[in-house]
């Protein structure tokens, strides 16, 4: 779970490297972001060896895609995960994606929303 002022790492190849979350979106009074949910933020670093190719700069604040977290979660069917990270990948202002990469794998949930293409861009799926 997501709150305000939780660091989470970016796992596109937007150039940034550290998401600061500044506010949980979707639903008066919101705590805490899940799986698949969109925050806003700040991007604190950015990754050294991309520098000169960077499609975002620092400290520019941008919507981010939840597709990591470190707290176990059980699907409906039975099946249970969790990694070891927290981790985001940037969105622009029309939630389309920044990155045209994504490095790791992600969950097989995305499949059924909206962001399906991120299937597609991850190194793997995990069942």
């Amino acid at each position: 779970m997501i709150q305000k002022e939780s660091y989470l790492h970016v796992i596109d190849n937007s150039g940034a490297k550290i998401f600061n979350c500044i506010y949980v979106g979707k639903g008066y009074r919101r705590r805490y972001a899940e799986l698949g949910d969109i925050v806003l933020g700040s991007i604190k670093t950015l990754r050294t060896k991309r520098k000169a190719t960077v499609k975002i700069k620092k400290g520019a604040i941008a919507n981010a895609l939840i597709v990591r977290t470190k707290v176990y979660r059980k699907s409906f069917v039975g099946d249970s995960y969790k990694f070891f990270t927290n981790a985001v990948v940037l969105l622009n202002k029309q939630n389309k994606l920044i990155g045209t990469r994504i490095f790791g794998a992600l969950h097989s949930s995305f499949r059924h929303t909206r962001f399906f293409k991120l299937i597609f861009l991850s190194a793997g799926i995990i069942k």
